[in-house]
């Protein structure tokens, strides 16, 4: 196994992408890096981790191909057949044959409905009086709602805290009276433990959103789509985003026995990197802790199943920061039409750090789900700016005394600058104080001046960033 890092311009998605020196093996809880938004440059720039594997694939671990198209046979009347469509604007910018699976119009907006049908409908008829119980940040919740109601199969579903209401009013709305939500823990790895200890005392079925090869297979059925609806001879790159890694187990499990000289590529957020370190560390390990923002891929421990299949097949593991995956996401409303979830903006969130590898070359990329609460995109905007440098939050000592605000405004603010945050409460007793003051740039260059302009007036600041404890209070 060999690890490289890749640095890239993240201002846009076909920024410059150059190959750096590799560096030696990161320490275990050194991946999660914050956006970092450089005060200096014109551009910010982003280090980001992959893991890049020299390994022949290990069959043995693999899905069998029978199963999973054993599982097409079983979904297939169930689902949605979601269309496999190239992208004219992806395509053109990299300059290769990019196709997108719109897993976004499943019936539940997400792929999780196929692998939730292929293991909840694999129950005797002599078991299903048993209670089902699952635990989900969202997207399996719906799945496994949907099913238990098609099948008339009482259901107990577990949810963070946090989960978006969309999300939490889906699983209601899906699973009618077959289905009662429990909000429990901040993140999913807190409410599955809570849902298997429950399980576990009511001789309940479980189901889990991936660690469960019932699951993997019906996940898989997506590449038994993607090989039948692209008529390229060859389909050179596979991108999919991974959290737990059941859909990416499903998906590699097919294509490397179906099409094997496919490069598979799992990409997980900046702040979640759960399979990123359990390849490294070749086990399966629990992070301390986790950024949620991506919460569909959110997970503190990847499956054991998935790890043992990934781990023999992947050919990179990417982490792409939180403020990446949110420009993806404005690219894609504002581009191509298509409102995805954080997760859902994964695996089009890689392609700039592999433009020269799929230049000329027949890529696909996996947009997962698409339950995205549309409160949270003032927070995704935001991000997004911050990531390409347009917007700057920070602490700026003032000095005390009439007119110090004022001459911040006319002196350092260009006329294409505004202020969209402002909080200043003056100290008559001190000689400075601090005030939260938010500033959007026209061009990622222009906080360069603003900036100089505070050196001369000797007026110091401190940036904040979103991974900081103090932005989320604050911001």
């Amino acid at each position: 196994m060999q690890i490289s890092k890749k640095a890239h311009s993240s201002l846009n998605l076909a920024g410059n992408d150059s190959l750096l020196t590799p560096d030696k093996k990161p320490t275990a809880h050194n991946v999660n890096k914050s956006c970092k938004q450089e005060e200096s440059t014109t551009k910010e720039t982003i280090e980001v981790d992959v893991l890049t594997y020299n390994h022949p694939p290990n069959i043995q671990k693999l899905i069998p191909v029978s199963n999973i198209f054993g599982a097409y046979k079983r979904v297939k009347n169930v689902i949605t057949r979601t269309p496999t469509q190239k992208s004219i604007k992806l395509s053109e910018q990299f300059g290769a044959n990019i196709y997108i699976k719109r897993e976004d119009l499943q019936i539940v907006r997400s792929y999780k409905l196929r692998g939730a049908y292929n293991k909840i409908i694999s129950i005797p008829e002599s078991e299903r009086h048993r209670t089902v119980f699952c635990s989900s940040a969202g997207n399996h919740a719906q799945g496994v709602a949907y099913v238990c109601n098609l099948l008339k199969i009482n259901c107990i579903i577990y949810m963070p805290t946090n989960a978006p209401s969309i999300k939490v009013n889906a699983v209601k709305s899906w699973g009618k009276q077959y289905v009662k939500i429990e909000l429990v823990g901040d993140t999913f790895d807190e409410s599955f433990r809570a849902s298997k200890e429950k399980c576990n005392n009511e001789n309940g079925i479980y189901v889990h959103a991936f660690d469960d090869e019932k699951i993997i297979e019906g996940q898989g059925t997506i590449a038994v789509e993607i090989l039948e609806d692209i008529q390229e001879n060859k389909i050179d790159f596979v991108f999919f985003p991974v959290g737990g890694g059941g859909c990416g187990a499903g998906i590699s499990s097919y294509f490397k026995q179906v099409m094997p000289e496919s490069i598979l590529i799992g990409v997980e957020p900046e702040g979640s990197p759960s399979m990123y370190e359990a390849i490294k560390q070749q086990q399966v390990v629990e992070l301390d802790t986790i950024n949620t923002f991506v919460d569909g891929a959110a997970i503190k421990k990847s499956g054991a199943i998935p790890f043992e299949i990934l781990n023999s097949v992947l050919k990179d593991v990417v982490l792409v920061p939180e403020g990446h995956v949110c420009t993806t996401m404005m690219k894609l409303f504002n581009e191509e039409g298509i409102l995805v979830e954080p997760a859902g903006a994964l695996a089009i969130s890689a392609l700039d750090r592999f433009k020269d590898q799929i230049r000329g070359k027949t890529v696909v990329c996996l947009i997962s789900g698409s339950n995205n609460d549309l409160g949270r995109m003032t927070d995704i905007r935001m991000l997004s700016e911050i990531h390409q440098g347009l917007q700057y939050y920070m602490f700026v000592n003032f000095f005390q005394k009439p007119g110090a605000l004022k001459q911040f405004i006319i002196q350092c603010l260009g006329p294409t600058d505004e202020i969209t945050n402002l909080e200043y409460t003056r100290k008559n007793n001190r000689e400075k104080g601090p005030a939260l003051v938010g500033v959007k740039v026209k061009k990622a260059q222009d906080f360069e001046a603003i900036k100089n302009k505070m050196e001369e007036l000797k007026i110091t600041h401190r940036i904040l960033q979103p991974n900081q404890e103090i932005f989320k209070m604050l911001l």
